[in-house]
């Protein structure tokens, strides 16, 4: 591996533990939703989804992903 990224990380990241927080309670819902056949519950899961992932992604732009400039890991 290179010096510049010296382990690549695992996405523990301000942008990856939002997009994973919103994706897992859209699954949630839309799991719910479909147990109780609430159809339109359920699309709006599947909208929540892609909201969390497009979060994701704008926040890794911003700076907030695992080698972004915004983002300081903390030792363990």
């Amino acid at each position: 591996m290179s010096d510049e990224f010296p382990e690549p990380g695992e996405g523990n990241s301000p942008a990856a533990w939002t997009a994973v927080i919103i994706m897992l309670v859209a699954f949630s819902i839309g799991t719910i939703a479909f147990f109780f056949n609430v159809q339109f519950m359920v699309w709006a899961s599947v909208g929540l989804l892609l909201v969390g992932i497009i979060v994701g992604f704008v926040m890794k732009r911003m700076g907030y992903g695992v080698y972004g400039a915004k983002y300081t890991p903390k030792g363990h």
